[in-house]
């Protein structure tokens, strides 16, 4: 046998041993091997079958590429049915099937192919030849390996587009240069006053005496009703105020100050004095970004910096960067924080002054229906309500129509409540992925609630039992860690993504705010991409309406929550009639009775309020807005009034069953568990 002579053992089984039929197959196997020679071809295995493998080379593009490949009309049989067809068999399939004219024809099938890779590597900017090396691998049909070659080349080509999206994103938006993007402040000569300190120290006294008394300024808080609270307190002092939050607009005409929620700082107007509240909420992920947009573009000569004393270090690292004269004023709380010496222990215990605080609105209203069936006359105040009907649950409490007040840790921000004692009915709380033991700051923020100055000697801090108690104990003795001193949150604006939108070509809201929130330039870590998750869910289904970027983005920070399933439709169908360039009118809600009442009217509430932010942003698509802020008044009415009845009745049913203090039924199973009330 010649030493070339090629045939596949695996492909070509010769029958069995015969003397006379030696030559014969012998002559056959030569003339097929010869054959498959003279077109550069071979047998190989394909998937269980018999096929003819051809190699060769294409010229495309002034280069040779080579390939080895099985055409789809190669495929000869299943290796099974193969070794019982005799010899002469096998020629003949292998000479139907390979010859001049099919093995041209399939010589332009790959050359066209090759040039189409080509062609398309080339627009997007990539070497074609690492991937038409996979039409050598050999043994595999052309078309499989064509939609690899494709495949490999798709992906390589979505990664590069990535990659020039990312760097011209980084080339874009400089993160470092951020403060610079707040022309009116950059230009300024500012300073800085930072007066921090802990709950009931008179940090906000302070600095609303040097705002009361400026030619201009602005007052910026964390919360509508802090914002309320201190546009009264100016407008009691004679000072033209007006009031600007999200949902609520009071404008007084001529007026020289605005007390407004932190968003809603008007970066381009200069005033003599700017007060920023909460300076701590810098390191919250879901909103410091709104403190870093503030510290960076308060346009004023004196920016007073509110808040905890563990601000400090991040506070001088952001003075150091904008180039601005710091004061650092530090204050004591003017009454002591006490821990009582023993824990609550029961419901019986409780006593007229005392602040109970639970960790969700579910626990609060538990918590306030067992206290008002103990006799006690009970106030709630929880996130879900809004900033009027949380103003008026705490006037009742100071107007001593309420003796106890049951509040989550809303009470621990801007609520200044005659309280004498805090008393913690846990010492964890959830924080949207697990529960845990409460950080010191929050339990110190909190228990800071206690003892108000010119009202009592001190504030007393306990746990509702022995547990609570001990490890609020330990929390009140362990000093919050200090907030970093780099790494503060930023989000983009407008004027950002239509700068990443023209650099790059990108339309799609989500994956601009991706673009910003991965590939933005960060050179130091000292301004960092904010959470937008959130932000970029909405984004995604926004995506799929014929809106302009502007309306997708404004749409996409509605206050309203798209969890709720009655809130989230709503919210659907006032972008979807604004795609479609249809007006949004008010629905008003119906609330009726029921078990379910109050949290209906508590929806109702921040419907109408999210209807308004949207309203003041796009008065001829959402032309209602003061009669949301209207509805929005009246619905808080209504549930101030249902939160009163509900444990107004509970209070007067059981005065009529005996008097306060006497235990339940359940009283006493109740004491043995700590005395927690049972899950309603």
């Amino acid at each position: 046998m010649e030493e070339n002579f090629f045939i596949d053992p695996e492909a070509v089984v010769p029958a069995e041993d015969d003397a006379e039929n030696d030559d014969a197959l012998l002559d056959v196997a030569r003339e097929l091997h010869q054959w498959l020679q003279s077109f550069n071809a071979r047998l190989v295995h394909n998937e269980g079958a018999v096929a003819i493998e051809v190699s060769g080379e294409v010229e495309a593009g002034g280069r040779r590429y080579p390939y080895r490949l099985v055409p789809e009309r190669c495929v000869l049989a299943r290796v099974q049915k193969w070794r019982k067809l005799p010899e002469e068999k096998h020629l003949a399939l292998v000479r139907e099937r390979l010859h001049m004219s099919s093995v041209a024809e399939f010589e332009a099938d790959v050359r066209a192919f090759v040039a189409g890779v080509l062609q398309r590597a080339q627009a997007e900017g990539l070497d074609a030849s690492r991937f038409l090396r996979a039409l050598e691998t050999g043994k595999e049909l052309a078309s499989r390996r064509f939609r690899i070659v494709e495949d490999r080349l798709a992906e390589a080509a979505v990664r590069r587009r990535a990659e020039t999206l990312a760097e011209a994103a980084r080339d874009t938006v400089k993160l470092t240069r951020y403060p610079e993007s707040f022309e009116t402040a950059f230009m300024m000569r500012r300073r800085f006053v930072a007066i921090l300190g802990p709950t009931n120290s008179g940090k906000t006294h302070q600095a609303m005496e040097a705002l009361a008394k400026a030619a201009t300024g602005v007052y910026l808080a964390p919360l509508r009703l802090l914002a309320l609270e201190n546009y009264e307190r100016l407008a009691d002092r004679g000072v033209a105020v007006s009031l600007v939050t999200g949902e609520e607009r009071r404008i007084t005409p001529g007026a020289t100050h605005v007390a407004s929620t932190i968003e809603m700082l008007d970066t381009s107007r200069p005033v003599e004095v700017a007060v920023i509240d909460e300076i701590q909420m810098l390191e919250d992920l879901e909103r410091g970004s709104a403190w870093t947009a503030a510290v960076c573009g308060a346009a004023a000569k004196t920016v007073f910096l509110l808040g905890a004393l563990s601000a400090r270090p991040a506070v001088e690292a952001l003075a150091e960067r904008l180039g601005c004269e710091l004061e650092v004023r530090t204050l004591e709380r003017k009454s002591p924080l006490e821990m009582a010496p023993r824990a609550v222990g029961n419901i019986g215990q409780l006593r007229r002054g005392d602040a109970v605080i639970a960790f969700s609105r579910r626990d609060v209203l538990n918590w306030a229906t067992n206290i008002a069936e103990a006799g006690f006359r009970v106030a709630t105040i929880y996130g879900n309500l809004s900033p009027e009907v949380r103003r008026a649950q705490a006037q009742r409490f100071r107007d001593g129509e309420a003796d106890i007040v049951v509040a989550t840790d809303a009470i621990g921000m801007g609520l200044n409540l005659p309280v004498a004692r805090v008393v913690f009915s846990t010492a964890k709380k959830f924080d949207g992925i697990s529960e845990d033991i409460l950080p010191p700051w929050l339990t110190h923020q909190i228990a800071g609630r206690a003892g108000r100055f010119g009202l009592h000697e001190a504030g007393l801090v306990a746990g509702f039992d022995d547990h609570t108690h001990r490890i609020v104990g330990r929390l009140m003795n362990t000093g919050a860690d200090p907030l970093s001193s780099r790494g503060f949150y930023v989000t983009p604006s407008l004027h950002h993504l239509k700068s990443i939108s023209t650099a790059t070509g990108e339309r799609a809201l989500a994956r601009l705010l991706e673009l910003f929130s991965r590939n933005i330039d960060l050179t130091d870590d000292f301004f960092l991409p904010g959470d937008l998750t959130e932000q970029i869910e909405r984004a995604r289904w926004l995506d799929s309406l014929p809106l302009s970027l502007e309306h997708r983005f404004t749409l996409s920070l509605v206050p309203i929550s798209t969890r709720v399933e009655s809130l989230n439709q709503a919210w659907q169908e006032w972008a979807r009639a604004l795609s479609k360039e249809r007006t949004s009118h008010l629905s008003i809600e119906p609330v009726g009775a029921g078990r379910y009442a109050l949290q209906a009217a508590e929806d109702a509430c921040k419907k109408y309020s999210a209807y308004a932010w949207l309203g003041y942003r796009l008065p001829d698509h959402y032309p209602d807005a003061e009669v949301a802020v209207a509805l929005a008044r009246s619905m808080s009415e209504t549930v101030d009034d249902m939160l009163a009845r509900q444990h107004g009745r509970r209070r007067d049913s059981r005065s009529r069953g005996g008097g306060r203090g006497k235990p339940r039924r359940e009283g006493t199973a109740q004491r043995k568990s700590g005395g927690r009330p049972p899950r309603r």
